[in-house]
């Protein structure tokens, strides 16, 4: 077989229609999951403007520094969106959902861009779900929007994962603890990571999300947020996690978790599955009540996650998952010259009218390869068409399943399929 002349860019791939289904059948769970929840769908731009993703995502983030498709067009500055929150906040903000009434139950499905090194179920052109609850600030937001997360898998039959919490606490407990952790790393200051150290003076926190080797030992040592939440904080965590019992949904409590933006405040949490091996996260998120304010908008409390598809589609590969049924066609004609390849031709509207899916040959084969073809395609039943059908008003009418047949007017078909 010949090599392709033209392929896709290096971590980026085609959906392929022997896959297309399974994108369909979770795509639909989604709706379909949303709509019991009461979120409202919303879609944005596959473009932003630079200064948005840096500003919502944080300057020193791996997916800012390192990460981002970013190019310049005339006099505007534009990035493929890594992500989808802060998108869909400028879009709550420039069009001021906020006079909707109540808070913004939001949901998206779509692809983001993110120029990291190729691996499994992690690409550079990939795909997420996720919702947004804008304009809440309490605990119940935070425990809908992981409840909907936990019925996603649910729904598809996934069981074995984790789901890991914390809280990144309020500015005043963050200061308080940045505070603390820069006491205890500043000794250490030179071991640590070159991208470690540009994060020291900013945000230390970030560094509790590093993965670099040098950096592992002072993480696994350093205080944790929870002994340094002021009473408000506190009590907003502990809310949610009553909830979540009264829910019976499990979790553990990590103290080191505390996502890769900057924009996370008070609630964070995280889905693993140890089904996806190394690269273990299915979907993650927390509450963002700074982040509205950061691209302009008024003081608004937020909560939010999101979720890869790719990892969805590998762990469900990994557990025998089938989320769609095999590919089948209602009706395949089998004509066998050309008034019969007309007849075929307009009688597939009248199948299609009807809610049957039909197709026929258009190659011009003979019978043998039209059934054969016809096999391949999963018909469930095959007309077969000549003109001595033609000329009785009668045709072959196959089960394809149990070998079955019988002779029947085109009406007669239309009523027994109906």
């Amino acid at each position: 077989m010949a090599k392709a002349k033209y392929t896709t860019h290096l971590g980026m791939f085609d959906i392929l229609p022997d896959e297309s289904p399974k994108w369909r059948a979770l795509e639909n769970i989604i709706h379909e999951e949303a709509a019991k929840f009461n979120f409202e769908e919303i879609r944005t731009p596959i473009m932003e403007q630079t200064e948005l993703i840096k500003r919502g995502v944080g300057q020193l983030t791996d997916i800012v520094t390192k990460e981002i498709f970013a190019f310049k067009k005339g006099d505007s500055n534009y990035v493929l969106r890594p992500e989808l929150t802060a998108p869909v906040v400028r879009s709550f903000v420039e069009h001021h959902l906020d006079q909707r009434g109540g808070s913004q139950k939001l949901y998206y499905i779509g692809p983001m861009f993110r120029a990291e090194r190729p691996q499994k179920g992690r690409q550079r052109q990939f795909h997420q779900f996720g919702v947004e609850i804008i304009g809440s600030d309490d605990p119940v937001a935070d425990v809908e929007c992981i409840a909907f997360m936990m019925q996603i898998y649910k729904r598809i039959g996934i069981k074995n994962f984790n789901l890991k919490l914390n809280s990144v606490g309020d500015p005043e407990s963050r200061d308080a603890y940045k505070s603390v952790l820069r006491d205890y790393l500043k000794p250490h200051f030179d071991s640590l990571s070159e991208l470690s150290q540009k994060r020291f003076d900013k945000n230390p926190m970030r560094i509790l999300d590093s993965k670099e080797p040098e950096d592992q030992e002072f993480i696994k040592n350093a205080p944790v947020i929870s002994d340094h939440l002021n009473e408000e904080s506190a009590r907003h965590f502990e809310k949610v996690c009553d909830y979540l019992r009264k829910l019976g949904i499990e979790y553990t409590i990590d103290p080191l978790l505390v996502r890769g933006m900057d924009y996370y405040t008070r609630t964070a949490f995280e889905l693993t599955s140890p089904d996806l091996g190394s690269q273990d996260a299915l979907a993650g998120g927390g509450r963002y009540d700074l982040l509205v304010q950061e691209i302009g908008g008024k003081p608004t409390p937020a909560v939010g996650f999101a979720a890869g598809m790719e990892r969805l589609m590998i762990a469900c590969e990994e557990l025998n998952i089938e989320l769609a049924l095999p590919k089948k066609v209602d009706i395949y004609i089998v004509s066998l010259g050309d008034n019969a390849r007309s007849w075929a031709l307009t009688a597939l509207p009248k199948f299609r009218e009807a809610g049957i899916s039909a197709t026929m040959d258009y190659l011009g084969r003979s019978m043998r390869a039209q059934m054969k073809d016809a096999n391949r395609e999963n018909a469930v039943y095959s007309i077969i068409v000549g003109d001595n059908e033609l000329e009785e008003g009668k045709f072959t009418f196959r089960n394809m399943h149990e070998s079955e047949e019988e002779s029947l007017s085109l009406d007669e078909i239309l009523t027994k399929l109906s």
